[in-house]
């Protein structure tokens, strides 16, 4: 399995800090954000990975990261994404790197203590179609929120007033070839982006979506509360480091 790290997008929500480096790049405890969805990667036995990015910062990357030999990759490639599009269209570009192979995606600003390593090996005796990881979380009305049948997932709301229940659909996600078929035929969501939602619930319909609650704590790192928070549960150890 490949995998894929979204690191675009404009760190709107930590502004003034992101007029001068993208938000992926900014510290959380001792080294820089990206550092650690690469290492969740890594911990899962995944070393050959896309990094999507954008924006006057995509060259620092290059910088920081080179060929990626510091964490053990095989290969680390690089794709640039024009403009904002959502997570989907983000995903789009990795279509050639995937090469008709199943892919495990994180998105650039989650941190997570534990493994999703049991989790890519189930994916991978998945027949077909995709797998979501999942979080009980106190707060479910932020986030995309999964209603689950026993272990079907039925649906996934995102960001409900009143949430059916309090599974978070949290950024890391598997899937099939059939994802970008699935991207292509998406029609812009009302804030004009392609949404990952959408490409879930697809997979949804066709009966074809597992699920996974993941053990340990996970929280993201795009709003200064959620950095800071990010910053302190790593500096009492636990989280995927290098």
């Amino acid at each position: 399995m490949k995998g894929v790290i979204l690191a675009g997008g404009l760190g709107s929500l930590l502004l003034p800090l992101t007029k001068v480096t993208n938000k992926h790049l900014l510290p959380v405890y001792d080294r820089p954000m990206i550092y650690y969805p690469i290492q969740c990667l890594v911990n899962a036995g995944i070393e050959d990975i896309l990094l999507v990015t954008g924006g006057s910062s995509a060259g620092d990357f290059l910088r920081l990261l080179e060929n990626g030999e510091d964490f053990g990759l095989a290969r680390l490639s690089y794709a640039y994404q024009r403009g904002e599009g959502g997570i989907a269209a983000a995903l789009a570009l990795a279509e050639n790197f995937a090469q008709g192979e199943k892919i495990c995606i994180v998105l650039g600003d989650n941190i997570i203590e534990g493994s999703i390593k049991k989790a890519v090996q189930d994916f991978e005796k998945q027949e077909r179609g995709a797998k979501i990881l999942l979080k009980r979380v106190e707060d479910p009305e932020r986030f995309g929120v999964a209603t689950l049948e026993g272990d079907k997932v039925r649906k996934i709301v995102e960001k409900p007033s009143q949430p059916e229940s309090d599974l978070a659909v949290i950024g890391i996600y598997m899937y099939d070839s059939m994802v970008f078929e699935v991207i292509n035929g998406l029609e812009p969501s009302e804030r004009g982006e392609l949404e990952i939602t959408d490409v879930n619930n697809a997979y949804i319909e066709k009966g074809v979506m597992s699920s996974e609650v993941l053990d340990g704590w996970w929280t993201d790192a795009g709003t200064f509360e959620s950095l800071l928070y990010a910053s302190q549960l790593v500096a009492k150890g636990g989280a995927n480091k290098v």
